[in-house]
């Protein structure tokens, strides 16, 4: 119902523990999410684990620092998924809840599901919405007469009497009498926001299917135009047998982002101009730089970053039901990510007094692919003796992703409209070509016990495995348990408490890892040097080898009271818990 791109904008402040902040006001722009406060030193190792329709999704933000600039613009992966193709999303903080998913999901789970057909008619929804948005306050600043008699008794305070030739806003320079609130200028503009979007969906009890289309854009609200566009579908197909005991479910989804925003954060210079600073065109509405006196705010928006990123994640979900209360299934899951950013600053960002041309031009292009595939074989035996049930889960992850991202720099140009062409400059470095393979494996047993449903008992095992740590750290063994008592089930409450429609007591105690470090970490490795000797570029040590790599450890321990009232339309639930990390690397 929310007017956004992202869906963890729509969870801000709506879930306790959970923290989300959107690293800037830029449309597209990445969040930084934090399920329960921090759980590792660095900055990257506290992303929680985002599981779509059954299947990991890489948690990392898409972009680079040289694409960058002054204006972040590392996208957020989960930009990738329409929000109004979700059914509902849940988020796993206890260690009880993520222990199945092992060290994964050490910093919390985020699980999303998307929408799926329904049995019946075809039927075709189509939506649209358009909105305009503004800077909803400005800081209070000094007008002229004011910022004046600041300065003068500032030159006074320092005993000068005799003000700069280059104080042009007190020395009689620039207009006394002018004054500019520039925040309206620089940021005062309106922003407008379109969706529209359509889905068809029907299918028999056997066979369903959902297939939608969406289109975003998003505009800014500074003086050029700038805009993200994301435009995306979603294939949905269910298929159970008459007898019910084969099950397939497929889904897919692919998005397509096209960015062109400011390199350039003008917020600041908005605030910092002198209010009676020179106007932004001059009277050929070409950019004013008064008399070379006058650094004009609006000449870095010459430049400006282009991003296109194609997205596409599926997944297929087989399960088989071989009676006597075995049911095998396995899902198989593919990921691949392609992005190309470039951080164009033309020539036309300098004074034309510098006399400076297309040969000043350049460009960072950051280019990267990512593609990523898992495969979960599980078996799970399900049984009832007398009032007690019992579930048994056995199953393994086999996981692999394979990254590669280059990033260049290109120099000098016959034209600035040819700068988008790398093989059009003078001069090209590659700055950055890297590639990385990560794998991950894991076995896992749960064990379930409900009596009655009044008692309930989890028991959950695992071991991990990763590639980023050396030899004899590679795996390591983690579990959980967790308790609960449903009160409101029994005789006495039943009785004497009416007002409550649900009671629950809780408890889990567990551990899980953290292997979040990035790739090769441990190992001796190598990069170039950028210099030439007798024609050949020279190595120089990165990183020297560390044994002592291994799994972070995270040990939780939570007690929580669940209640309702008046049939759960009041719903509260009261924890404690307390985190604990350890083997910081």
């Amino acid at each position: 119902k929310q007017p956004v791109v992202n869906p963890l904008a729509a969870l801000q402040g709506r879930m306790p523990g959970v923290n989300i902040i959107q690293n800037t006001g830029m449309p597209g722009s990445g969040f930084t999410i934090e399920i329960r406060g921090k759980n590792s030193l660095r900055n990257d190792g506290n992303n929680p684990l985002y599981i779509i329709d059954g299947v990991p999704y890489s948690s990392q933000s898409i972009g680079s620092s040289y694409t960058s600039s002054n204006m972040p613009t590392e996208m957020s992966p989960l930009n990738s998924i329409n929000p109004s193709d979700i059914e509902t999303v849940e988020v796993l903080k206890d260690a009880d809840a993520t222990a199945i998913y092992g060290s994964r999901g050490s910093n919390g789970v985020v699980l999303i599901t998307t929408k799926k057909g329904r049995p019946g008619k075809t039927s075709l929804t189509a939506s649209y919405s358009y909105g305009i948005g503004k800077v909803t306050r400005f800081k209070n600043i000094l007008q002229t007469p004011e910022y004046l008699s600041m300065r003068k008794e500032a030159f006074l305070n320092d005993g000068v009497t005799q003000y700069p030739a280059n104080a042009y806003d007190v020395n009689g320079t620039w207009d006394q009498n002018r004054n500019t609130d520039w925040q309206k200028e620089l940021i005062g503009g309106l922003s407008d926001y379109t969706n529209a979007q359509a889905s068809f969906s029907g299918g028999s009890l056997q066979t369903k299917f959902m297939i939608s289309g969406n289109y975003s854009k998003e505009t800014t609200v500074f003086p050029k135009s700038y805009d993200y566009i994301k435009a995306g579908g979603h294939i949905s197909l269910n298929h159970e047998s008459e007898n019910k005991k084969l099950r397939i479910n497929f889904s897919a989804i692919y998005t397509a982002q096209f960015s062109s925003l400011p390199s350039v954060d003008l917020t600041q210079t908005a605030v910092r101009l002198s209010p009676n600073a020179p106007s932004l065109y001059d009277t050929y509405g070409k950019l004013n730089w008064e008399n070379n006196t006058f650094d004009n705010p609006l000449a870095p928006l010459e430049g400006n970053i282009k991003g296109n990123t194609y997205d596409l994640l599926s997944n297929a979900l087989l399960s088989y039901d071989v009676g006597a209360g075995f049911i095998l299934r396995s899902s198989f899951g593919y990921s691949d990510l392609d992005q190309k950013q470039l951080n164009l600053q033309p020539s036309t960002i300098y004074n034309p007094s510098a006399g400076v041309g297309s040969e000043v031009s350049s460009v960072f292009t950051n280019q990267i692919n990512r593609t990523s595939w898992i495969i979960e074989p599980q078996l799970t035996w399900n049984n009832n003796f007398g009032k007690t049930a019992i579930e048994i889960l056995l199953g393994s992850t086999f996981q692999q992703q394979k990254g590669d991202r280059q990033v260049n720099y290109a120099l000098g140009f016959s034209s600035n409209s040819l700068m988008e062409n790398l093989s059009s400059a003078s001069s090209n470095r590659v700055l950055n070509s890297e590639q990385s393979l990560y794998r991950y494996n894991a076995g896992f047993a749960r064990i379930n016990l409900n009596w009655d449903g009044k008692y309930i008992v989890n028991l959950t095992g695992r071991r991990d495995g990763s590639s980023r740590f050396g030899p004899g750290k590679k795996y390591a063994n983690f579990g959980a348990i967790g308790a609960g008592w449903v009160l409101y089930k029994e005789k006495f409450i039943e009785e004497n408490l009416t007002f409550l429609s649900f009671a629950k007591i809780r408890g889990s105690y567990g551990t899980s890892g953290n292997d979040q470090i990035g790739d090769y970490q441990y190992l001796d490795t190598y990069s170039s040097s950028g210099i030439n000797y007798q024609g050949v570029s020279g190595l120089q040590p990165a990183r020297l080898f560390n044994n002592d790599f291994g799994w972070e450890s995270n040990k939780k321990i939570e007690v929580a009271l669940e209640t309702g009232f008046i049939q759960d339309r009041i719903f509260t639930t009261i924890a404690w818990y307390a985190n604990k990390s350890s083997n910081q690397l």
